[in-house]
């Protein structure tokens, strides 16, 4: 923070605030119980105090007078509870690397164990892991150490009994609908065991009312599974590995017939946020999650929400929800109902004809804006650029007014090309040939009838060849505000 130089212009106009800066530093840090370093400068003649401030310590809210503080606009307001709690949960451990002192061994489920033994020989094709004894193998991948049980282990491994006695809330609730209307759920499931034991039962109970949503092209039919199995379980991960487990809640899967809502407790992880969650990977439990990388079931110790949304989009299903994630839950809600399936055909189109170019998760989001006719973040240009160089997309117009489309392969497959040339637009040339022909033509035109010549543009855009027709000297404005009109020059 600088005192004596004016925010806007930089002026440097001096100041002569805190003349004692011994009795100021000293006064802070008996308040805030951080030291605070200031400097005193001479510049222009006039006196400027630089003030370093040093963030927060990790976990640690700043308070005074009994009140926590943070910024709003230009105010200072009081925290809201949920982000005391996202603070005062930063400098936690990996809760599940800590010991569990009353579990012992005998508290694993050694068929659980022989699963993740086998997934681990097979991704890492280390054939002597297969003769390592059960205790052995969860010390080398950390699940153990010293011979006492982690709390990863006790989540990954243990048997019902083993989770009632020491850990009841790592549970998985699992629950079927036919309808979201308040009402018992048709089936219900609680499993509280480890989840290498759950693991599959899950989908399994998923899978059971999957139901394929069929299409058809020509005189071919095809089906999309209204859940795909990759999706599901990828969520499924997170949830486990991205939970808090000093929270008493349990995990819930509730299924419709054409969505599923995965509720977990505690909010995101630290430094995730909904815009960064695709690229950002901050796992909670890292112990769990670097056990799932041991096993291939997650790519990279992350999130992995990539992977959802690349599915997602390929199967041209909406995004994921997470319009009920707050401080204490992540909440998302996965939609099975498949809305353009010629989007999809045009994706695998993109995948056959040119098969050196992988889509990237954030190409496919690009992708999925332009069919749904979002606007596009000006950030992405670039990324656009290459798109368009590979003919998977197009554009009209130039600045300000221009309109991405998918190329015109996307509408041959829908059999509508005659959409394409309509949402290709016509030449910004050819609309200002349009406007001054109008204008030629009437005694004075406005703005209402320019939207009638070009409808398909926007009012900006209008305003644009407007512009560039008057300082071409093509035509002229009489009249001012509501009663004024365009007319022909000369």
């Amino acid at each position: 923070m600088v005192l004596g130089v004016e925010d806007v212009s930089r002026k440097i106009v001096g100041t002569s605030a805190f003349l004692n800066l011994g009795e100021i530093k000293h006064h802070l840090l008996q308040k805030i119980h951080l030291r605070i370093e200031i400097e005193e400068l001479q510049v222009q003649n006039r006196r400027v105090l630089v003030v370093h401030i040093p963030s927060r310590p990790v976990g640690r809210p700043m308070a005074d007078n009994g009140t926590y503080w943070m910024r709003s606009g230009e105010s200072l307001v009081g925290m809201t509870p949920e982000q005391l709690q996202r603070i005062f949960t930063e400098a936690a451990p990996d809760y599940s690397a800590e010991i569990c002192r009353t579990a012992v061994f005998t508290d694993l489920n050694p068929t659980a164990i022989e699963e993740f033994r086998h997934r681990w020989v097979t991704h890492s094709g280390n054939s002597r892991i297969r003769e390592t004894p059960a205790g052995q193998l969860l010390e080398d991948a950390s699940l153990m150490v010293n011979g006492e049980v982690t709390y990863a282990a006790l989540i990954l491994f243990g048997t019902e009994k083993a989770l009632q006695a020491h850990l009841p809330q790592s549970e998985i609730v699992f629950e079927y609908k036919s309808s979201e209307c308040a009402g018992p759920a048709q089936q219900r499931e609680n499993l509280r065991k480890g989840f290498f034991s759950c693991y599959d039962r899950l989908w399994k109970l998923i899978n059971l009312r999957n139901d394929l949503q069929h299409y058809s092209e020509g005189l071919f039919v095809y089906d999309i599974p209204t859940f795909d199995e990759r999706t599901i379980r990828e969520a499924l991960l997170n949830a486990v590995s991205h939970r808090d487990y000093r929270q008493g809640g349990s995990i819930f899967i509730r299924q419709f017939p054409r969505k599923i809502e995965i509720v977990s407790p505690g909010g995101l992880p630290e430094g995730i946020t909904l815009e960064n969650i695709i690229d950002r990977q901050n796992p909670r439990n890292r112990r769990i999650a670097e056990a799932f990388e041991k096993c291939n079931l997650v790519e990279r110790s992350g999130q992995g929400m990539n992977l959802i949304y690349e599915s997602l989009i390929g199967q041209s299903k909406p995004l994921p929800d997470f319009a009920n994630t707050d401080a204490y839950q992540v909440s998302l809600t996965i939609s099975g109902q498949v809305k353009d399936p010629l989007f999809v055909r045009f994706l695998e189109k993109i995948a056959s004809e040119k098969p050196d170019f992988q889509l990237g998760t954030h190409d496919l989001i690009l992708l999925n804006q332009i069919h749904s006719s979002q606007p596009i973040d000006p950030k992405n240009k670039e990324r656009l650029k290459e798109l368009i160089g590979l003919g998977v997309v197009e554009y009209s117009g130039h600045g300000r007014g221009t309109r991405y489309l998918l190329s015109r392969s996307f509408f041959e497959l829908a059999g509508q090309s005659g959409v394409h040339t309509r949402r290709q637009g016509l030449s910004r040339d050819t609309n200002k040939a349009l406007l001054l022909k109008h204008i030629q033509r009437s005694s004075g035109s406005t703005m209402t009838e320019f939207r009638q010549v070009l409808p398909d543009i926007s009012d900006g855009q209008i305003k644009g060849l407007v512009a560039e027709l008057k300082q071409e000297g093509k035509i002229h404005l009489k009249g001012k505000k509501r009663g004024s009109r365009w007319f022909t020059t000369g």
